[in-house]
């Protein structure tokens, strides 16, 4: 499998598992209209994912992650 489609599936699956977590918290200890809730999960999912990249180091192709709890890239 390419590097730009393990990325693009590790974002996705990233964000997703955030969003779900924080939709069913918001659900269980708010009461809110659905579609504000989708939302407020949505933008604290999209900043609280890691994000992954492909890049070249050394002349070998890695995948990284930044993460806002992390100081710097991991490489992966």
């Amino acid at each position: 499998m390419n590097l730009k489609y393990k990325v693009l599936i590790y974002n996705f699956l990233s964000f997703a598992v955030l969003f779900v977590l924080f939709r069913y918290i918001l659900y269980v200890t708010v009461t809110m209209n659905s579609l504000y809730l989708s939302a407020i999960a949505a933008i604290s999912a999209s900043f609280l994912a890691p994000k992954f990249a492909v890049t070249k180091i050394e002349g070998v192709d890695k995948i990284v992650m930044k993460w806002i709890f992390i100081k710097g890239f991991k490489i992966l």
